[in-house]
């Protein structure tokens, strides 16, 4: 698996050849994760279908018994994953902050996974 770096700013980094990758490792599988979460669903104009139901099946009212199954779902469908060792998700109403995290297994070892939204 080969996956161009992200900078701090979510950035593809350019200008240092190889180093701007992140091959066979746990890291470009959890940056792959990362930016699939990141999706939303009908964001992408070749495939309308492609993304995370953020607004459908995980934020707003009434989510709760669909939200941890999507996100689970989405990082399972990653490429180079191999199984979720540890899920926990974090639902603050007053800010409206939904925090999944999870330790997971790839390919290429093991790696954790935060995301907000």
């Amino acid at each position: 698996m080969r996956y161009r770096k992200l900078d701090a700013n979510g950035d593809y980094t350019f200008g240092n050849q190889q180093a701007d990758f992140l091959i066979d490792s746990p890291e470009a599988v959890a940056q792959a994760v990362g930016t699939r979460l990141k999706l939303d669903q009908g964001e992408w104009f070749l495939d309308k279908t492609e993304g995370m139901p953020w607004s459908t099946e995980v934020l707003g009212e009434r989510t709760a018994a669909t939200r941890d199954s999507a996100v689970q779902k989405r990082i399972l469908g990653t490429q180079g994953m191999v199984q979720i060792d540890n899920y926990d998700s974090n639902f603050d109403p007053d800010t409206r902050r939904f925090t999944p995290t999870a330790e997971v297994t790839t390919a290429y070892g093991q790696t954790t996974i935060n995301g907000t939204s």
